[in-house]
């Protein structure tokens, strides 16, 4: 057994400690830290599965020049002159960058410093823009600097802890799990979740408020006006530290609640828990963020805990929670097209001086770069002759995904940094460069609460594959910036870094790491977990603002007159609201997560969330196909019909790409609507319509090797055993076992099968060697057969193929619902019928389903709670 290393997870903004032990057989052991101060030993589900998704099945491993392998001198001599040639021709504004959350610190300060100090242009955006743009906005307007005021022990100090636009239980596990452990220690801690879902996180609400989608404002203005005539404002914070305070006031008061939708009940519940409580933590993210007036969301936020001084002590305070490993280390860089490094101003001559001469560079940009939709609709115009994509997938991620496609499509030159070749965006790329990824490349990320905590490699890069920041200064040494770019590793970029830090401290600023700029390389090897500031001179805090000092020119915090837009009213011909978001086991889309088949098992498919009453109107029933379609774009997505969402709402996952699914790349149907401050787009409240997808048959493929359906609809996931595929047709195939041996590829296997042409019934099985290596399922209806029973024939010859479903002697677990210990439904059902199981703890004892991440617990009381519901009738 190899020596355990201490790293942190790749996913999202939690940065959980992760201990990774590489075994002799090659697999990789991952269990938590129990030292680290984000997680305590907690991992999720995600990070549970980490060891699974070290392989190196699709990886890159060689350059690529016209998806034709090269040598890396070509590729990067390829890349220098593209660059040098779009400048000299076309001006410094003619080349971009689009980078990415989960870049590291050091990778992503060499990619700002090369595009704003040396190429002399701010065309540099990431897909944090997508995340966090809206907060960093909130946060600079309200406080002078994008500060996050508090730290995650808050979560369990308060009192009160309100989630907002934050389906926390499944997009932050392990926050959710110390909410959760908090709450159970001391139950007069209350939880409020605003959400116009009933997500998850609601299984530890006192109260769900499932306010209209986007008026979130109203009652947030509410809140303020209430505080207000209840004598609940700290007048002498606001007297001493705040401005703005009046004309908020007017604006909230005047803000009507009743758009919410909410009742007089609910809203009076509201703010008597809020206004009765002085330990207050409000946690936003994406359903804040992800709006066309998200900075304002934000700053209506910030509003009330201003006015009763409600921030930066113990349990209180405002908390925006990150969805990328490292956004907020590409915040601190200077990482988006609005900013330079270390939260410094671009706007700001003297912080335009400061920087250019601390790189002694040759150039600084003196204006914002485009921002994220503004920069692809610049490359769609040509106006764009060089881009370079880092760590990302545009392709798939941003809204009105299919203009983007165009748009890389028709751009001059392209090239991609990836640790595949086949994700959406690599596959329209000039050059495809082959990046490390987690457990080979080393450096920093910082987490939600200002914590900086090391990645480190435990595995050998793969084939010819390099760190980003290799490459990026590889790329700046040939364009003759060797003096800039001479670094020889992670631990001297970051010394750098922490220098500049200092400086921009002494402008005012709040980020300063400059206790660490003298670290050795000894010593960053061995960093351990640390919150920032990390001054020069000694000074730390754990907190900002409950001194009232702020970072404004005036040394005040601004409170900002936001007001409630008016509701959006739905086209006749779009009627639906979609809103987008994150399933539990998978993340972003999914070129990791993916990889582990435990994680495909919770939700295999891409589905659209509708509500019983909607899916009656329009003649869809429960494992349905349906088209949700507008101008933009079209997917076709498998019917779940719940009423966790409102009527006149949907609700679809992110993650599916073209790799995983034939149409389920679900921002082709996202408007590239942006909040006008923070230029981050709106992914929750597209227009769509929907309508059956009425195929003449639909299927399933269990197969001991990927396939590649030729079926107008298909989503395929990985097993255990190999992997499942989704499908339905609208032409019936004239014999079934000619079309199963073409779907299988296998001419020559032996074929069983049960045939009911009239229906469109067919079960085919076909076996090499007395093994089962494929099975096909069609019917008119979707097929109703167990996937976790047939996928676990494949590779054996025990019977049953062609049933679909175990005999009364062999148990069907059901559909997984604890992906760390792959446990179904029915055996959790099965042992809360036997068992006498009364609650959640005595199932994760007897099963030890929920003892890990939790993040199952939702479900597990569902289930629970169904069984009794079912005991009763009987």
């Amino acid at each position: 057994m190899s020596k355990t290393i201490s790293t942190t997870c790749p996913y999202c903004g939690t940065g959980c400690g992760v201990l990774v032990t590489p075994q002799v057989n090659g697999e990789v052991k991952v269990e938590g830290d129990r030292k680290h101060p984000a997680n305590f030993g907690r991992l999720c589900s995600k990070g549970s599965a980490l060891g699974e998704t070290t392989n190196l099945e699709g990886r890159l491993l060689t350059p690529q020049i016209g998806h034709l392998p090269a040598t890396w001198d070509n590729a990067l001599d390829l890349v220098a002159e593209k660059f040098r040639a779009a400048v000299a021709e076309y001006g410094t504004d003619s080349v971009a960058f689009y980078v990415s959350g989960q870049l590291l610190t050091e990778d992503y300060y060499v990619a700002n410093k090369l595009i704003k100090g040396y190429l002399g242009t701010a065309n540099i955006d990431t897909n944090s823009r997508l995340c966090m743009a809206s907060t960093v906005a909130g946060h600079k307007r309200a406080f002078g600097t994008d500060t996050v005021p508090g730290n995650y022990d808050d979560l369990e100090q308060a009192d009160l802890v309100v989630l907002t636009g934050s389906n926390l239980a499944w997009c932050h596990p392990v926050l959710y799990q110390r909410i959760a452990a908090a709450k159970a220690t001391r139950p007069s801690m209350k939880v409020v979740v605003v959400d116009p879902r009933r997500t998850a996180t609601c299984d530890i609400a006192d109260l769900h408020l499932a306010l209209r989608p986007g008026t979130d404002i109203a009652l947030f203005n509410h809140l303020l006006a209430q505080a207000h005539e209840h004598g609940a404002v700290d007048s002498l914070f606001v007297r001493e530290h705040v401005a703005g305070f009046d004309a908020a006031l007017d604006t909230a008061s005047s803000t009507d609640v009743a758009v919410t939708g909410l009742s007089d009940e609910e809203t009076r519940a509201f703010v008597s828990l809020w206004l009765a409580s002085e330990k207050v933590v409000t946690v936003f993210s994406q359903g804040v963020n992800q709006s066309d007036h998200g900075t304002d969301k934000v700053n209506s936020i910030i509003n009330c805990h201003l006015a009763t001084g409600r921030i930066g002590k113990p349990g209180m305070g405002p908390f925006s929670v990150t969805g990328q490993p490292n956004a907020m280390g590409g915040r601190e860089v200077g990482g988006l097209a609005n900013m330079l490094a270390s939260h410094l101003d671009i706007e700001n001559e003297g912080h335009r001086d400061l920087v250019q001469g601390f790189w002694q560079s040759p150039t600084i940009p003196k204006n914002a770069g485009l921002k994220a939709v503004d920069l692809f609709q610049a490359v769609n115009e040509g106006k764009i002759k060089a881009l370079w994509v880092m760590c990302t997938n545009p392709a798939v991620s941003m809204p009105d995904a299919a203009f983007v496609r165009k748009a890389i499509s028709n751009c001059d030159f392209v090239v991609v940094s990836d640790m595949f070749a086949s994700t959406d965006t690599a596959k329209l790329a000039d050059v495809v460069l082959p990046a490390t990824g987690w457990g080979e490349k080393t450096g920093t990320v910082t987490n939600s609460d200002r914590t900086i905590s090391r990645q480190r490699a435990f595995l050998t890069p793969p084939g010819e594959a390099r760190h980003d920041w290799q490459i990026i200064c590889d790329v700046a040494k040939r364009l003759g910036f060797e003096n800039g770019f001479d670094f020889d590793s992670p631990a001297q970029i970051f010394r750098e870094h922490a220098a500049l830090s200092g400086l921009a401290s002494e402008q005012g600023k709040d980020f300063d790491i400059s206790g660490l700029a003298g670290v050795s390389d000894e010593d960053y090897e061995s960093l351990t977990p640390t919150r920032w500031p990390v001054s020069a001179n000694g000074r730390t805090k754990d907190r900002f603002f409950a001194d009232g000092e702020f970072f404004t020119s005036s040394g005040r915090a601004n409170m900002l007159s936001v007001s409630q837009p008016e509701t959006t009213i739905h086209e006749t011909n779009t009627p639906f609201r979609l809103n987008t978001g994150r399933v539990r086991d998978q993340w972003h889309t999914m070129s990791r997560t993916a990889k582990s088949a435990r994680l495909n098992q919770h939700y295999g498919e891409p589905f659209l969330e509708i509500h019983p009453e909607d899916a009656m109107s329009l003649g869809l029933r429960p494992a349905d196909l349906a088209i949700v379609e507008n101008t933009f774009g079209r997917n076709v997505l498998r019917v779940l019909v719940t009423d966790r969402v409102l009527a006149g709402d949907v609700f679809a996952p992110i993650h599916w790409t073209a790799q995983h699914a034939s149409n389920a790349r679900i921002s082709d149907v996202v408007a590239p609507a942006t909040d006008p401050i923070s230029g981050q787009p709106d992914s929750k409240a597209a227009n769509v319509a929907i309508r059956p997808f009425a195929p003449k048959w639909y299927g399933l493929l269990v197969s001991h090797k990927e396939l590649s359906p030729n079926t107008s609809y298909w989503a395929k996931s990985q097993t255990t055993t190999g992997w499942q595929i989704e499908i339905a047709h609208d032409t019936v195939p004239k014999c079934w076992e000619t079309f199963a041996r073409d779907a299988f590829d296998a001419p020559d296997a032996d074929v069983s099968s049960v045939l009911d042409a009239a229906n469109n019934h067919a079960r085919v099985a076909l076996h090499t060697g007395g093994q089962l290596i494929g099975a096909l399922y069609t019917s008119d209806r979707p097929v109703s057969v167990s996937r976790e029973f047939t996928t676990s024939l494949i590779g054996t010859n025990r019977p049953g193929a062609l049933q679909g479903r175990p005999s009364v002697d062999q148990p069907d677990p059901g559909p997984t619902v604890c992906a760390c210990f792959n446990i179904g439904a029915n055996t959790i059902l099965d042992a809360i019928r036997t068992q006498d199981l009364l609650s959640v703890q005595a199932i994760g004892k007897a099963l030890s389903a929920g003892t890990n991440c939790g993040s199952c617990k939702p479900e597990l009381a569902a289930l629970l709670n169904g069984a009794r519901g079912r005991a009763a009738a009987e």
